[in-house]
């Protein structure tokens, strides 16, 4: 199996000014000396218990979000008491903090977080959408990826991961299949990412995004070729076809009854070895792999029940032929009866 190198992308609380988070308003108050501060986790947190004393579930490196409930909770406490929980909340090692619905942070934690360098957001947006934009944004951002040699399409809505060595013809394949109708995701290099859940999420590298390299023709692109339609930004990875080089020496599962799996990130793929030779359609081979994939997704495995038939038949035929044994016993015993 394959081990491709996995790298966890370094993501800073000063990311948290990009314009992909524009929509959600955040403004730094303080803390600018703190934006290097690493966020480590995807899930961003309401330190409310924290705030009520109990600091020992405030994960470090993690984005806190303090709205409403939390400010309001902190009226109900003194002056001192109040700064002596946001004093203990600020020694933790926080990634950054963001205040939600337009709320005034005070002048205590503002300078509690300036005095140690804690990146102090503010933004009049919802606490809801605020934690849903962050969410996202961090998933995406901090999901482990590896860069994979090969071509990723979709063929029939499955995601199918063309691999092999170069020069095995993964590109002229996935051309025939875009011209079929199915959809070209990468081409060369396929930048896969892990999710939660263990969804696989593939895409195209850079400036290459759309493109293809043909030898013989050069660079062309997909979909001023093709249309629109013929490319799509990314897909999940959810099966892996491997393209080798025609060996007549080297063993082939001809029934298919063999499942191999691609270690993509720690994630178990579903595989087949395909071999290339001069004269296959493997365009047409793809694509009949892609929809026999589907099938099994569905429970359809048609080498197994080819198998279960061919094993039903020999046991019938065991069973035929122990009768006729038992009968052709009974017989000579009866002669021998007789005989006596």
């Amino acid at each position: 199996m394959r081990d491709p190198a996995e790298t966890k992308p370094l993501v800073r609380a000063g990311d948290l000014r990009s314009p992909a988070l524009s929509s959600l308003g955040l403004e730094l108050a303080a803390g600018n000396k703190g934006l290097d501060r690493p966020i480590d986790w995807p899930r961003v947190q309401k330190p409310g218990l924290a705030i009520a004393g109990f600091m020992d579930y405030v994960k470090p490196n993690r984005v806190q979000i303090l709205g409403k409930s939390e400010f309001d909770f902190l009226r109900t406490l003194s002056a001192s008491l109040a700064k002596e929980r946001l004093d203990a909340f600020t020694r933790l090692p926080l990634a950054c903090v963001v205040v939600t619905k337009g709320i005034e942070p005070g002048s205590v934690l503002t300078n509690l977080c300036r005095r140690r360098g804690i990146p102090l957001f503010t933004t009049s947006r919802m606490t809801s959408i605020v934690i849903e934009g962050l969410t996202a944004f961090l998933e995406e951002s901090l999901a482990p990826r590896a860069t994979l040699h090969g071509v990723l399409l979709e063929v029939g809505g499955l995601g199918t991961l063309l691999l092999g060595d170069s020069g095995v013809g993964k590109s002229e394949c996935a051309l025939s299949l875009v011209q079929r109708g199915h959809r070209l995701v990468a081409d060369d290099l396929v930048v896969v990412q892990r999710f939660p859940n263990d969804v696989l999420i593939g895409s195209s590298s850079g400036l290459i995004r759309h493109h293809m390299e043909l030898r013989g023709l050069g660079i062309v692109n997909v979909p001023m070729l093709f249309g629109v339609a013929a490319v799509l930004e990314r897909h999940t990875v959810e099966f892996v076809i491997q393209l080798t080089d025609w060996d007549a020496q080297q063993t082939v599962d001809r029934l298919g009854l063999d499942e191999e799996f691609e270690d993509i990130l720690g994630v178990a793929v579903p595989r087949v070895r395909m071999p290339v030779a001069t004269g296959r359609d493997v365009a047409l081979l793809v694509e009949i792999a892609a929809r026999n994939q589907l099938l099994k997704r569905r429970g359809f495995n048609a080498a197994r029940e080819i198998a279960a038939k061919v094993h039903d038949e020999i046991a019938r035929k065991a069973a035929s032929d122990r009768f006729v044994i038992s009968r052709r016993t009974r017989r000579k015993f009866i002669a021998r009866e007789r005989a006596r």
